[in-house]
Formats: C-alpha cells, structure tokens, sequence
C-alpha cells in the first residue's frame, strides 16, 4: 500500500472524518510505522485537497484516539500501540478491511475467548425473564436460518444479535459496552471467518439450553467450543 493520500475533494462525507479514517487505517495497518513523523501539515492539506481546518480536524480526533502526538518544532507521530484505544467504535469500524485483517482478527478471536464464556455463564445466572425470551426469539430464528425455512435474515446478523443478548444478560455494567461497540467488527469476523456454509448451530444451541437452563458451567463450556479453532476459517495464527 503507497504511504501517499489520495484527494477526498468532493466527498458528501465530513472532510475531517475522511482524513481521519485514512489516516488510521495506515497507521492500523503499519504503513505509517509507530513512532513514526506523518507527513507535514502542508504536504497532507495538499495530498488530500482539503484545508488546514479541516486536516487539523482530523489530527485533533486522531490525538483523542491515542493514535497521534503533536509537538512543537516536532510535528506529529504515530503514537506506540499500547495508546491506541482499539475499543473505540469509530477506530473499529476503521480498522474493517485493511491490509492485515487475518492478524485483527485472530486478535479479536482471543479477546471474545477470554470474555465472552464468562458473559454466557453470567447470563445463565442472572439473565431475566425478559431477557431468556428476547435470547429465546434469537434462538429461534438462528433455527430457522439453519434448517432453511427463513431466507430473509442472514446468519451474520441474528448472530451478532444472539451474543449481543448474552452481553446484556450478564448482570454486570461492564460486559455492556462489548454488546455495541464491537458490532462492526463482529459481522466482519463472521463473514471472514465463518466456515463456508457454515452456522454453528448445534453449538448455539449447546450455549443457548445451557444459559435457559441456568447452568453457567455447562454455558461457559459451551461457548468456549464454539470459539475452538476448527469453527472458524482463519490462517495458522503465527502466520497470519
């Protein structure tokens, strides 16, 4: 990928948000390196065609997502990784697509492996009545995906919206977040990842019996099978 910007002129889009979203994804995707200087502000004003405001627009959003630091008499650099806020919705949705997606998203298939079966056995304990029928409703039309009765729906988004409802089932304030701002990337590892033709619903079904039934055990089990390798269509991890 060419480290040079192309001209944004003539987007409906917000000129700021455009320089912004292209910004980080070459500093998502390692062209612009850590700690590397970014082009200067005139160099970029010009690559992108767009004004001094609104370039400083989009540094100013990038500085507030812990991808870049300005200086005086230094300029701007891509900050170290450990300062990205990689659980911002907006870098998220981002990050969507680049270059190195198979490494993003083994990242994300660690991160749902280290949270998401302790959210199924926290709903298996603490989900309401409304709760169990709203996953009971999910359940059903993932059922129907499978078996081919319903057509309408994809099975990427009901899904999303079936580990969506675990998220807030949990009880807990802080398993909440991950029921909204990881949906983006979340439909781009299913699409990504799912194997062809694949549903997974006898292991949804496992999840799903076990959270109605109120045993967290057999739920927190459950939902690390399904999170097990052979599910999911990604490279070796060490070579992606």
């Amino acid at each position: 990928m060419s480290k040079a910007f192309k001209s944004i002129e003539g987007s409906s889009r917000s000129l700021h948000l455009q320089v912004a979203r292209a910004i980080a994804r070459k500093i998502l995707s390692g062209d612009l390196p850590e700690d590397g200087i970014i082009p200067s502000e005139m160099d970029l004003c010009e690559q992108f065609g767009v004004s001094r405001t609104a370039l400083r627009e989009a540094i100013k959003l990038l500085n507030s997502k812990g991808l870049l630091e300005s200086k005086p008499k230094i300029g701007t650099r891509v900050r170290q990784r450990e300062h990205w806020n990689l659980l911002d919705a907006q870098l998220i949705d981002w990050m969507v697509g680049i270059d190195n997606t198979d490494k993003i998203y083994w990242e994300f298939l660690s991160l749902r492996r280290a949270i998401e079966p302790e959210a199924a056995a926290l709903a298996a304990r603490h989900a309401s009545v409304e709760q169990r029928m709203a996953l009971s409703g999910i359940f059903q039309t993932m059922s129907n995906i499978a078996s081919g009765i319903d057509q309408e729906n994809q099975w990427s988004t009901i899904d999303l919206e079936f580990h969506r409802q675990i998220y807030l089932s949990t009880g807990n304030s802080f398993f909440l977040p991950f029921a909204n701002v990881l949906r983006t990337i979340f439909l781009g590892f299913i699409e990504h990842s799912s194997k062809e033709g694949g549903t997974c619903i006898e292991e949804h079904k496992a999840i799903y019996e076990a959270i109605m039934a109120g045993d967290s055990v057999k739920a927190r089990q459950a939902n690390l099978d399904l999170l097990n390798d052979s599910n999911h269509r990604l490279p070796d991890e060490h070579a992606a």
